[in-house]
């Protein structure tokens, strides 16, 4: 391993680190001013807590994709706040792949999409707050081009054979099961983690010819993988009108 790829590993761990360092750091902090003002008791935030959209962008893949010369993948993220902590969320994102192995050549790119809710499961002690630790489901879909696909049959008797097959179009479905953490540093800037469980649901459509690595999702092949994300995001934020 070269000096420059132990540079970027070491990088990736202590971002990863400090991120969740400084979010749980704060959340404890925000959590014990929550708890001596509450003295023990649960309040229920009322809805005039007030609107807020929240736009981020993950950290984790710019940094990965510096790992990998045959995969790439960029992710953004949004939120809006509903009401009774529950947040409709919106992601997406691309990325493709490219498979050069000595007896078969093929790329592959994508655009994905995701839809869902995150749950905050810790009450909050007023309506400024907006720190949340939650859980959140998601269903996601990609469409995926495949390039014109190059093959070689080795044969020692017979000889190698050479062939061809031409591009095609195929899409990717799956579920996801996430957890994480997201914390305000200061007014409207939000530094967060979270995990992600994602199950593909129709693996036998592409199962002959599954693609290295699908933006989003990961590697074509894997019926459930396991991922992780670092966002950083910003807050918009405006009061609710009440009409009588």
């Amino acid at each position: 391993m070269s000096i420059q790829s132990i540079c970027r590993y070491i990088y990736v761990i202590t971002f990863s680190l400090v991120t969740i360092l400084c979010s749980s750091s704060a959340y404890a902090q925000a959590d014990t001013a929550r708890a001596d003002t509450l003295s023990g008791k649960k309040v229920r935030i009322p809805d005039s807590a007030g609107h807020q959209l929240c736009l981020g962008i993950d950290m984790v893949n710019p940094v990965r994709n510096n790992f990998y010369s045959d995969r790439y993948g960029y992710e953004v993220e949004g939120d809006y706040y509903l009401r009774n902590e529950f947040y409709v969320t919106l992601e997406g994102g691309w990325g493709g792949s490219k498979v050069t192995y000595t007896d078969l050549k093929y790329t592959t790119t994508n655009t994905f999409f995701r839809l869902g809710f995150n749950k905050t499961i810790l009450p909050r002690d007023n309506k400024k707050d907006w720190d949340m630790m939650f859980f959140g489901l998601r269903a996601a879909f990609t469409p995926i081009d495949r390039s014109a696909a190059t093959f070689t049959i080795l044969d020692s008797l017979w000889g190698n054979k050479t062939g061809s097959q031409g591009p095609t179009k195929f899409n990717a479905i799956w579920a996801e099961l996430t957890g994480g953490m997201r914390v305000e540093l200061v007014k409207g800037l939000f530094a967060g983690w979270n995990v992600r469980g994602k199950f593909l649901l129709n693996q036998k459509s592409f199962r002959n010819e599954a693609p290295l690595f699908i933006a989003g999702y990961g590697k074509g092949d894997k019926n459930a993988v396991f991922d992780f994300n670092l966002y950083i995001s910003y807050g918009i934020r405006w009061k609710r009108k009440h009409f009588r």
